[in-house]
């Protein structure tokens, strides 16, 4: 009995040693790079908190802010950059992209952003699609982005998990992931899934089967977390019986069986467990309404509204519940969920106390000029009386983009200690003529507009860097 006891403690080992292992599959390899420190002078510095200082210096040390301040020192062997009549902000954060599964060239080859066989594909991963010699990389950090979040695409009612990368030059996804970085599950509502897989004569065809399933996916992942449960309590028991008595108390009792992985439902039980961040395709007030009870129901939080060309209906009830909401500029009409939208939406929905208003691209030409889309929502806010300073807009980019992925205390904002994804425009950030002459990522320079490489990072940039010269 006691050889039974020791083999079954042994398998029981065994199955941790492997659980554990498999608690973090295809694990980042991203690393810090090596870079010295940098002392940016005489900018004007949009510290992403708010604040706006002029004439101001940022320090950049072992890959982080090191202060922002005036009469600030370089470190012996750091660089100095005279950044006088410039602007400095944080990395521009992107929480809406398809770079790499929709990779370009736009052909066939390369369209892996929808796994649109399914109403419900929770297990499936966006990283597992992701090209990192994808052109889009390089063009958005030309535009300041050095965060993204890279999401399956809408087919679905619930798409898959999301991928944190950083803009990095990387032959594998694993090499760009956002260190320690929490998943995001992709959800849709409205008409997208409606329209896929009522055109396939599959359910759902109407908003309200979406709605059914989205509860049916959840109810099956608490009924799978219960199996777990019971499972490790059964697990937990069987193991002070046998350590007590040596044989489970003298009882023919079997070593507990764990229930079979479901890597769909495993998804879901993370995000009832607050462990991966909702992010929902949602262009409808009323269906923004309807997710946020889906959420209440369930015991899950949204971390953001994406397209939201509604938002500004229920701004209020957006702020009181914490939610960001993640928009375009001017996009809408393009279909019937769209047709409502207003170009003070940004705005309108920026100003209720603790709101989360954010730019996002859903865009490999958007993602390129976030800060303009950005300055058009200003614009159209400064026609019915929302004054929005460049301080306060830059927020929309950086430090609200961040919170949505969880990230607020490490990227987002210009404050000693957090990571140095810095960017150096040309003048202010929301001027047409913008233009970001260098990006930090960590502290190292990732772009730099008056020294690009000899010859680019993608060979599918090949050709493009002497298109200036020609007459």
């Amino acid at each position: 009995m006691k050889i039974i006891a020791r083999a079954a403690l042994f398998l029981i080992g065994a199955f941790t040693v492997f659980a554990a292992a498999a608690a973090e599959p295809f694990p980042t390899t991203y690393q810090v790079p090596a870079s010295g420190p940098v002392l940016i002078q005489g900018a004007t510095v949009l510290t992403g908190t708010g604040e706006r200082l002029d004439d101001t210096d940022v320090l950049i040390a072992n890959g982080r802010i090191s202060a922002v301040g005036k009469g600030l020192k370089a470190p012996a062997g750091g660089t100095v950059i005279s950044a006088v009549g410039r602007w400095v902000t944080p990395g521009i954060v992107d929480i809406h992209s398809h770079l790499g599964v929709y990779a370009s060239p736009g052909v066939v080859a390369e369209s892996d952003g929808n796994e649109a066989t399914s109403p419900v594909t929770a297990n499936v991963w966006a990283e597992h699609s992701i090209w990192p010699q994808d052109p889009g990389f390089e063009l958005a950090l030309e535009g300041g982005v050095t965060t993204l979040q890279i999401l399956p695409g809408s087919a679905n009612l619930i798409g898959g998990r999301s991928a944190i990368v950083k803009n990095v030059h990387a032959v594998t996804y694993q090499a760009m992931k956002f260190p320690g970085a929490a998943y995001g599950l992709k959800m849709a509502c409205g008409e997208n899934p409606k329209r896929v897989y009522g055109e396939q004569k599959q359910f759902p065809s109407t908003r309200m089967g979406n709605v059914a399933g989205y509860r049916q996916a959840f109810a099956d992942a608490q009924d799978y977390l219960q199996q777990w449960d019971k499972y490790h309590r059964d697990l937990d028991q069987y193991q002070k019986d046998t350590a007590k008595h040596g044989s489970a108390g003298g009882k023919d009792v079997s070593v507990p069986t764990p229930p079979k992985r479901d890597l769909k439902l495993e998804t879901l039980a993370e995000v009832l467990k607050g462990n991966i961040r909702v992010h929902v395709h949602c262009y409808r007030s009323d269906e923004m309404a309807t997710m946020l009870d889906i959420a209440d129901e369930f015991g899950f939080k949204i971390a953001a509204f994406h397209h939201a060309v509604e938002a500004y209906k229920i701004a209020d009830r957006l702020a009181e519940h914490g939610v960001c909401a993640a928009m375009w500029a001017d996009w809408w009409g393009f279909k019937m969920e769209a047709f409502d939208g207003v170009q003070e939406n940004m705005p309108m929905v920026d100003f209720p106390e603790h709101s989360c208003a954010i730019v996002h691209s859903d865009s490999p030409d958007g993602i390129q000029r976030l800060n303009q889309e950005a300055a058009k929502s200003m614009a159209h806010g400064e026609r019915v009386g929302l004054h929005v300073t460049p301080e306060r807009a830059i927020r929309w980019l950086t430090i609200n983009p961040a919170k949505s992925l969880g990230l607020q205390d490490r990227i987002g904002s210009l404050e000693a200690g957090k990571g140095a994804d810095v960017v150096i425009w040309n003048g202010n950030p929301f001027s047409v003529y913008a233009r970001a002459d260098q990006v930090f990522i960590d502290g190292a320079l990732g772009f730099d507009r008056e020294h690009p490489p000899a010859k680019p990072p993608s060979d599918f940039l090949l050709g493009q860097a002497n298109q200036g010269a020609q007459p």
